[in-house]
């Protein structure tokens, strides 16, 4: 169990990269596919819009799968990393230039740099998603033998099933893209942007599903052992339940339900990598067991403590950019009364916060129990208390110090 805790982490990040991510990468395609004319600039300027605030965020989730996994399963990430360098090499380059094309926008002077700006970043949108699909297929197809740089450079991920993954991933990002890019149109009472991307988003659904039916029959074909474990027990439930969460998407969209459509949506991809790790286990590479590729006892512990621990800031603060970068609450109204918000005379949104002075204390109690019990423990149940208490210690720790912080940040001067 303690084995397999990280690789339960790895695997939800990548869902969240892929659909969070995706649907960011999947806006710059659209952006490519946008047309020429007002129309196409209109659907490249809403695209650029609504992912510019959070596309960074996004990759979070990269970070968090790598960092993991090397540090979870290190002679798997080693393996993978130096026989996919290619793939990951060019899907790194390509978020780059994303991230400089979110730079270089802002100043661009005319209409022909921009869209040079805007060209550079459509084609890295494309590349990395395909290149990191192309990357997870070599891996389910069990192209990457264990060593390293033991498989193709190149082969390896430019085979048949390896492409198609590539393929499909580019589909999910296009086909997420359009529902969260018509939520956003909608939101903003945008109507043409909405039907625009409501269309959009049927056509790139129809596709997905299309191209994963192909995809099943190229893995028959061409890898019949990870098909074989996906029309089996747990990997065969979950890609029916992927079907299913596909089908009643595009419902919602054609009802213009974007944001139930966002969840199924998602539903619908994690079950995808849902039974494509269930058809692998308890492999994670040819000959390559999850117990064997695993960390010392004493990492995984630290890794299960730093990622729960980790989780308590994230989510919440993810949480607070996505509620008010959707809802359009970046600054307050003109005129807004800062007493109805918190205490008087404080800035919009600021609240009230007492620090008793048990909280430092109890917060070096919890520190001093986690990590006594996660590292010196040998029993499972008291390296859990020690996961417990290193996640209280991070709570307690934020409660006790953020007051204090706001308060000597509200003392300065403007």
């Amino acid at each position: 169990m303690l084995q397999a805790l990280p690789l339960v982490f790895v695997l939800a990040g990548v869902v969240l990269y892929v659909v969070l991510g995706g649907a960011d990468f999947g806006a710059g395609i659209w952006q490519l596919l946008s047309g020429p004319g007002k129309r196409g600039e209109r659907i490249r300027e809403h695209a650029h819009e609504s992912m510019g605030p959070v596309w960074e965020a996004n990759h979070v989730w990269l970070i968090f799968v790598l960092t993991v996994t090397w540090t979870a399963y290190p002679v798997f990430f080693a393996s993978v990393a130096t026989t996919l360098s290619a793939a990951l090499f060019i899907a790194g380059l390509g978020i780059i230039l994303r991230g400089a094309s979110y730079a270089l926008r802002s100043g661009a002077q005319d209409g022909r740099e921009l869209l040079a700006v805007d060209g550079m970043f459509s084609i890295a949108s494309l590349l990395t998603p395909f290149t990191l699909g192309c990357a997870a297929g070599a891996i389910a197809a069990e192209r990457v033998p264990v060593g390293n740089a033991a498989g193709a450079r190149f082969s390896s991920w430019l085979a048949l099933v390896p492409v198609m993954v590539g393929l499909l991933s580019v589909c999910f990002s296009v086909y997420m893209a359009a529902i969260f890019l018509a939520g956003d149109a909608q939101r903003a009472r945008n109507a043409e942007m909405a039907d625009a991307f409501r269309a959009r988003a049927a056509i790139a659904g129809v596709v997905s599903g299309g191209v994963a039916i192909v995809a099943l029959v190229v893995v028959h074909g061409d890898a019949h052992s990870l098909y074989t474990g996906l029309v089996h027990g747990g990997a065969l439930v979950t890609m029916i339940v992927s079907g299913i969460a596909g089908i009643v998407t595009l419902g919602l969209v054609g009802r213009r339900l974007y944001e139930p459509a966002r969840l199924t949506g998602a539903i619908a991809v994690a079950a995808v990598i849902a039974a494509w790790a269930i058809a692998r286990q308890p492999e994670l590479l040819p000959g390559l067991t999850i117990d064997q590729a695993a960390a010392s006892h004493d990492t995984l512990v630290a890794v299960i403590v730093a990622v729960l621990g980790g989780g308590v800031l994230l989510f919440p603060s993810l949480a607070l950019l996505f509620t008010i970068t959707l809802g359009g609450r970046t600054a307050a109204e003109p005129g807004t009364d800062t007493a109805a918000l918190g205490q008087p005379g404080r800035e919009p949104g600021a609240f009230p916060m007492r620090v008793t002075p048990t909280a430092p204390r109890i917060a070096v109690a919890l520190l001093i129990v986690g990590i006594g019990f996660a590292n010196a423990a040998t029993t499972t149940w008291l390296n859990v208390i020690g996961a417990v208490a290193f996640v209280a210690f991070v709570v307690v720790g934020f409660v006790a110090i953020l007051p204090r912080a706001l308060a000597a940040d509200g003392d300065d001067p403007p």
